[in-house]
């Protein structure tokens, strides 16, 4: 009985979820109530939804009382989710004062989530007024940039805010027009530096950069930062990751570690970087990072790469383009072989590496099945018109969609020219120029114009993938041809 008694005891302290949660019936009433709140649009079956689950519920709890978050599950709640173009799950939006102002795009991290969160909740650019203001906010883990203006009504600090405001989802602001902070720092009546964060602090490069224009203008302070904000080589983190990727980037993944190994976390990237240096200082356009490969370990996957045990770090290149090169020779300390891997990258000697399933020994079904390794020889044919979708395996959608894709299949069998295809997009590369962000996403490749295909945006029954398809298709549809019905038989009428 007393067990019982501490179970239920316990069963009271339970702490209740801070996220809040709303409906078609209170979300328009409840949403005007926050200046500021984030919201998921999710489905409970979604396994993306499921792993951002634990880290939103971290997030809100570490913000609550500052900004508020919010989750409606479209599969109860449909009105809400169509009126806000929910399409795909997770989906997140930023809402001010009752009113839409744009998608969330920040990291999916507690961390990064508040991170994100407490820049947009408080000022665009923070005011410095002593020493102590400026020590503080440039000790961060991320850069700082900082206006000094002799005058607060200044246009040169009227710009500077600008630009912060446009770019404070993702940068740090501050800036002072304190007359000791002006002096102390060498700046002569107005000016913009760049602070990189002291952990980083290297000998390659200069801890601070000054913006020289001899004029202020928003833009102008805008490239600068985006010119100089991570410097030869940053620490890439889920907060600034969708700032390095979708251009040519080289990434060092090793035990990064700045809060309990700072001094073994330079010491790799020291190396990294006098290599990228020398590479640099030729001419040679290639952007660095290293990363924890732990954090990364699905990015360490994709290039198949082991991040698992030892403590050399493993070397990866992802063009903006999308292929992938790694490298197989284990690093060395005196940084030899990432020279040559480096070498053979801009002499064009890499082989690119792919991430596929193997190429299926029976290929003969109605819908073909597609590998990253068979994909060229498949969807790139440029004889055939295919209707390619990539799906996930867990995807809800997905699963319903087979049945009717298979259908489909099945009544094209007969057609030479039309290809109906899918691809598992978590196990295979998806190569450009197909950008695949949610499931299913179905594509059509016209035969002749493989560089351009379009995105299927139709309905998902067989008649409107039928439909599509005679207007699209390079040559007219062949069908499969309907069983006749059966004549119901004389002989069991009723004998008179």
């Amino acid at each position: 009985m007393l067990r019982l008694l501490l179970l239920a005891a316990l069963a009271g302290f339970v702490r209740g979820s801070d996220v809040l949660e709303f409906t078609d019936d209170d979300f328009e009433s409840k949403i005007g109530d926050h200046e500021l709140i984030l919201v998921e649009f999710f489905a409970p079956w979604c396994g993306h939804c499921k792993r951002l689950a634990p880290e939103y519920e971290s997030a809100a709890t570490r913000l609550k009382g500052t900004v508020a978050l919010a989750k409606v599950d479209c599969t109860a709640n449909s009105n809400t989710c169509s009126k806000y173009g929910v399409s795909g799950y997770p989906t997140l939006k930023i809402f001010r004062d009752g009113e839409e102002t744009g998608p969330y795009d920040g990291p999916r991290t507690a961390d990064g989530i508040v991170s994100f969160l407490k820049k947009q909740a408080g000022p665009a650019s923070v005011e410095l007024k002593a020493e102590e203001d400026f020590e503080k906010f440039v000790s961060d883990q991320d850069a700082s940039v900082i206006g000094f203006f002799a005058d607060d009504k200044s246009t040169a600090q009227t710009e500077f805010l600008k630009a912060a405001s446009a770019l404070r989802d993702n940068y740090r602001f501050a800036h002072t027009n304190s007359e000791a902070l002006l002096k102390s720092h060498d700046v002569d009546g107005e000016g913009v530096v760049l602070f990189r964060p002291p952990r980083l602090g290297n000998k390659f490069e200069d801890g601070s950069v000054k913006f020289t224009e001899e004029k202020f203008t928003s833009n102008k302070i805008k490239k600068f930062i985006q010119d100089n904000i991570f410097g030869i080589c940053p620490h890439m983190t889920d907060d600034n990751k969708d700032q390095l990727r979708g251009k040519d980037l080289l990434v060092a993944y090793y035990d990064v570690d700045y809060d309990k190994n700072p001094k073994g976390s330079n010491y790799w990237r020291n190396r990294v970087m006098k290599v990228a240096k020398s590479f640099l200082d030729q001419g040679k356009k290639l952007n660095f990072a290293v990363a924890n490969k732990n954090a990364f370990n699905h990015d360490v996957s994709e290039f198949g790469l082991d991040g698992s045990s030892g403590e050399l770090p493993v070397v990866a290149i992802r063009t903006a383009k999308g292929d992938k090169y790694a490298m197989s020779e284990e690093f060395s300390r005196d940084g030899k072989a990432l020279e040559r891997f480096l070498q053979d990258y801009f002499d064009g000697k890499l082989k690119r590496y792919l991430k596929s399933e193997p190429i299926p020994d029976n290929n003969d079904g109605p819908v073909k099945v597609i590998v990253a390794e068979n994909f060229d020889s498949i969807v790139n044919d440029d004889s055939k018109d295919v209707l390619i979708e990539f799906y996930a395996p867990w995807c809800g959608h997905c699963k319903n969609l087979e049945p009717k894709y298979k259908e489909l299949g099945e009544k094209l069998a007969n057609d030479p020219n039309v290809v109906i295809a899918k691809m598992d997009a978590t196990a295979n590369d998806v190569p450009s120029p197909y950008e695949v962000s949610g499931f299913p996403t179905i594509y059509f490749s016209p035969a002749g114009r493989k560089t351009s295909p379009k995105k299927y945006e139709g309905g998902r029954e067989v008649n409107d993938f039928i439909s599509y398809l005679k207007r699209e298709a390079s040559n007219p549809l062949v069908m499969q041809e309907e069983p006749k019905k059966k004549k119901k038989k004389d002989d069991d009428k009723s004998e008179l």
